[in-house]
Order: C-alpha cells, then structure tokens, then sequence
C-alpha cells in the first residue's frame, strides 16, 4: 500500500518544477497551490474537499516555486508488477498568493 505523504519535486529538462504523489480517492478539480514561506512548506489543493500540506520542502524547489505561475502534477499508482507505476492524474496547478 502506498504512503499518501510519500511524494518528490523533479525539475524537468524544460527548467519546470513538478510533484510526483500517490493518486488521491478523488479527482483534481480547479486545483491551486499556496507556498508558506515561513513554515517552507507547499499546499496543494487537489478540489474543495481535499488539500495536503507538503514539509519540508528543499530550498532549491521552494526559490523556483516561488518564481513560477503553475507547479506541474503527477498523480501515480502502483501497478500489479512492482517496478513500475501507472499516472492516474497528470495536471497543472496555479500557484496562487
């Protein structure tokens, strides 16, 4: 069973930052993202009734996030071989004040 607070930053060879998570119950609806400088940490709200708080977010990932528009989301799952992974939702997020 995968961790829901499992989850990684990549930056794409295109210079953009994107989150790799395990898939939610639910689909992603208007999502948006909040960054809390204070704490470092990035909100994600996937739709009005499911947010997560992501801690600890490396300072590199957290400078670029603060510079750009959307955060790119991967939403994967486990598949019966257990090398590999399936993408059930792949979206972009508004990063919003």
């Amino acid at each position: 069973m995968a961790n829901d607070n499992t989850y990684d930053f990549l930056i794409s060879d295109e210079n953009e930052v994107m989150l790799i998570l395990y898939s939610r119950d639910s689909a992603p609806e208007n999502p948006a993202v909040h960054l809390d400088a204070e704490n470092h940490t990035v909100e994600l709200y996937r739709n009005p009734e499911d947010a997560l708080t992501l801690q600890y977010v490396d300072s590199d990932i957290f400078t670029k996030l603060a510079e750009d528009e959307t955060l790119l989301v991967c939403e994967i799952q486990p598949t019966e071989n257990p090398d590999e992974t399936e993408i059930i939702y792949a979206y972009e997020a508004v990063i919003v004040e």
